[in-house]
């Protein structure tokens, strides 16, 4: 059996149909992470012991022949910003290097109560702050599409992990455009469901009004899937909504015959590269020829989309990393001679320079004086991107723009540019701002071999209409893409 080839629905249906087993499953995957993530990095930690006593379950329920449950025997990987029990979880900092979560993440028990199989813990930009998987605290992920270049963040390494073959799905997170802007890199699927449809309990916060959990995956389905298991309300999250999950299998392989997609002017201006907008052009025009009226719109306020991100994210991430102070959990700088002294050694060793940075902008922001010209007035303008998308989708089903403004750049390329770096974010923020969702799919390869990917976003709770939009575009692009 080739792994690389699997899928979720593949991998679990070899399980139902006795073509192998889980536990045989987990053997091979762990066989290639041994072999080849050496050269990418997208792994922190296995969870060995973890995984094998879930095959084993498996197992049990294939041979007395129960009804699997549907992510049976489907090896996955976990970002690791998402609590495991008994299993380290550091988000990719110093400064929790040997934390162990006494509880599991919701979405980590919703997955393996899915029968899911975590493999391991994925590489990440620290705290999930970054657009590259280079701000690390123990090391860089490659893009496995080609090893000179970054995977994209924050979640480069559950990205890269699908990307490679070493999961056949993933869990990453979405702040300003961790889970879409990765998956464009390393070409493959990433869904940012709305917010509030999936529980936060158990991720590591960042930006906690911006922080979306969502799947990676080889396909349009494959996210469905495992959106289905990690969706709904959750009790352990006051900001899960109420709202019912539809089927959403259901919705793959429906016609768009009808349908109306917006396409943005300010996603095409200046500063796209001419191969990225080229091939999303020639994917607008193949949800076209399916049947779909292209009606052309617009989002006025975009351009203030990055700064406006850049101060609520800072201010809101200054807040949540102050519990890093060495006294409760995490490392703690043995050398300080005072309690203000601790705190400050402890910090100074265990954040990196962009998280140092992004907790210096925010108490910034919402110091005495400055929180009325900064923090309020960016709150003012997240209303008016909201209301940018309300008045869009009054006209049209979905909205399709490029994922990202160039093809992943190379390793180092951008370090000493955090400006440079941010606007790499520039297509992807709004919607974290907006708290609507968006998927990026593969939608051609620029003249070098990269991947380019294709941004369609959805109305809050509307991500069937999401999934079906972009099913027939995979299916559309598929000779182009592969």
């Amino acid at each position: 059996m080739n792994i690389d080839l699997l899928t979720v629905d593949s991998a679990r249906a070899a399980v139902l149909e006795k073509e192998t087993t889980a536990t045989a499953l987990v053997d091979a995957f762990y066989k290639k992470i041994e072999a080849e993530d050496g050269a990418i990095g997208a792994y922190l930690t296995l969870s060995k012991e973890r995984a094998y006593r879930q095959a084993a379950r498996i197992d049990a329920l294939a041979d007395k022949g129960d009804e699997l449950p549907p992510l049976a025997g489907v090896p996955i990987a976990i970002k690791d910003v998402f609590t495991t029990q008994d299993v380290r979880t550091t988000a990719g900092s110093k400064i929790l290097a040997d934390f162990v979560a006494p509880y599991d993440a919701t979405v980590v028990s919703r997955l393996e109560d899915a029968g899911a199989i975590i493999l391991g813990k994925t590489n990440c930009d620290e705290f999930a702050m970054g657009s590259s998987n280079e701000n690390s605290g123990f090391h860089p992920v490659r893009n496995p599409r080609d090893r000179s270049r970054v995977p994209g963040g924050s979640s480069g390494g559950s990205a890269a992990a699908v990307a490679a073959g070493t999961a056949v799905a993933s869990l990453g997170s979405d702040t300003g455009g961790s889970i879409r802007q990765p998956a464009a890199f390393c070409g493959v699927v990433g869904l940012m469901p709305t917010y509030g449809r999936v529980s936060r309990y158990g991720l590591i916060a960042f930006a906690s009004s911006l922080d979306h959990p969502g799947p990676f995956g080889k396909t349009v389905k494959d996210a469905a899937l495992m959106l289905q298991a990690i969706a709904g309300r959750d009790p352990l999250d006051s900001t899960t909504a109420d709202v019912p999950v539809p089927n959403y299998r259901e919705q793959i392989g429906q016609p768009v015959t009808g349908m109306k997609v917006g396409v943005p002017l300010e996603y095409f201006e200046e500063g796209i590269d001419l191969e990225v907008s080229t091939a999303v052009q020639f994917g607008i025009q193949e949800l076209k020829n399916a049947g779909a009226e292209i009606v052309p719109i617009s989002l006025p306020h975009t351009p203030y989309a990055i700064p406006t991100y850049y101060v609520i994210a800072t201010a809101e991430a200054s807040s949540n990393l102050a519990r890093y102070d060495g006294v409760r959990y995490g490392l703690r700088a043995r050398e300080g001679k005072t309690l203000s002294e601790m705190y400050r050694r402890t910090r100074d060793a265990g954040f990196g320079a962009e998280v140092k940075r992004r907790i210096m902008l925010g108490t910034y922001v919402l110091s005495a004086g400055y929180y009325d010209a900064y923090y309020l007035k960016a709150q003012r303008v997240r209303s008016l991107l909201a209301r940018d998308f309300d008045e869009a989708f009054a006209k049209v089903d979905v909205i399709v723009t490029p994922t990202t403004p160039t093809p992943a750049f190379k390793l180092g390329e951008k370090t000493e540019d955090p400006l440079a770096m941010y606007l790499a974010d520039i297509f992807t923020v709004t919607a974290d701002l907006a708290g609507i969702p968006g998927i990026s799919i593969p939608c051609g390869k620029s003249k070098d071999g990269l991947p380019i990917g294709m941004q369609i976003l959805g109305r809050h709770f509307d991500e069937a209409t999401v999934l079906r939009v972009a099913h027939v575009a995979e299916h559309a692009l598929a000779a182009k893409v592969y």
